[in-house]
């Protein structure tokens, strides 16, 4: 199974299954120097773990990353040698019975079928390789990129949930912190439950839209044609498990804009400074950053693991149907947040570095 790999300079290959003994990645292209802590890393790893509301999978897993190489000991922490950093974090609370009964049929939603087609074989266990569990390897990888770009900041907070839309007029991110929902919205939280535990009572799930917004990022990283910023964003977004749509700035909507609604007209402030305007572009033009905050949203797809009977197929071509048993997301998008943050991270470093290499300075 090749692709398991992305970036140029900073290159994250992540490895293991949803129901094997561990996962991790290694990053390649890490610059030396970079000094961090574990506890940097398992932050980002806390905001992922599963099990700590009723609205996540109830799997219990600690997910503490372990440094295996690439870093020497400074003071309480690390630092990096410029050698391929590898981080491992274990499972330790697979329930691989759970999905005896779908060894050899396709769950509706899921890559169960494709993967099949494609190798001869699937791991049923979790879905392998397609589990969203893949993902704890790349946030421990963004948490990394996160130290490689000065003064950068990547957050993310969940928009809608199902129907349900946060009024954008009472954004707080210290809101966001404090709800099981990522929500920026305090008053949204109250629809966000009722509405789960509807969705959860009929044995269903839902879907979820994220936002992420990368500050301070320099202006110049991106590359005309084919190495534009916004491309790897988009690029980045979309591999993550269950991501149906990616957008950048007004992304859509701007299509039902004129053309001086949708430009981000500029003018110079009294130090001399250029100042846009608006950001409808969010903070990328021409797959080069403006220096603005980088604005992308992506949409995360209903769980496909559901209770509700669904009609498939087996391997024998036969007729079933399939309701999944098993500890699942109820909604996956709310986890979706740290990972989307650490897919951002990632390709923000990769091209902050990009730029370095081929300019000589940021």
């Amino acid at each position: 199974m090749s692709f398991n790999t992305f970036g140029h300079m900073f290159r994250v290959t992540t490895w293991g299954e949803s129901h094997g003994t561990a996962l991790g990645c290694v990053v390649d292209g890490c610059p030396p120097g970079i000094i961090f802590t574990g506890d940097e890393i398992q932050f980002y790893l806390d905001k992922r773990k599963p099990g700590q509301s009723k609205y996540t999978t109830q799997r219990r897993e600690l997910d503490r990353v372990q440094i295996l190489s690439g870093v020497l000991p400074e003071g309480n922490g690390f630092i990096t040698t410029g050698a391929p950093v590898s981080m491992m974090i274990e499972n330790v609370d697979q329930r691989s019975r759970d999905y005896g009964d779908i060894a050899r049929q396709y769950r509706p939603g899921h890559a169960d079928y494709v993967y099949d087609i494609k190798y001869g074989l699937r791991d049923y266990r979790g879905g392998g390789r397609s589990s969203a569990r893949e993902t704890v390897a790349r946030v421990a990888a963004g948490a990394l990129a996160r130290k490689i770009v000065p003064g950068v900041i990547i957050r993310g907070a969940v928009i809608a949930i199902g129907p349900h839309e946060i009024d954008r007029s009472c954004w707080d991110w210290d809101e966001v912190e404090r709800n099981q929902f990522f929500s920026p919205d305090a008053g949204a939280v109250k629809f966000f439950s009722n509405y789960l535990d509807s969705v959860c009572k009929e044995g269903s799930s839902a879907g979820a839209v994220v936002e992420i917004l990368a500050e301070h990022v320099p202006v110049g990283l991106g590359a005309p044609i084919y190495g534009k910023l916004d491309q790897d964003i988009a690029s980045g977004l979309m591999s993550i498990n269950a991501v149906k749509g990616v957008e950048i700035g007004e992304g859509f909507a701007s299509a039902r804009l004129r053309g001086e609604e949708n430009a981000d007209e500029m003018r110079v402030d009294a130090d001399d400074n250029p100042v846009f305007l608006s950001n409808h572009a969010g903070g990328i033009l021409g797959g080069i950053s403006t220096g603005q905050p980088i604005v992308a949203r992506f949409a995360v797809k209903p769980t496909s693991s559901i209770l509700i009977a669904q009609r498939s197929i087996d391997a024998d071509h036969r007729e079933v149907d399939i309701a999944t048993r098993g500890r699942h997301d109820p909604c996956v998008g709310i986890r979706a947040v740290p990972v989307g943050e650490a897919m951002v991270a990632c390709v923000v470093a990769d091209h902050f570095l990009r730029q370095r290499g081929q300019t000589g300075c940021v």
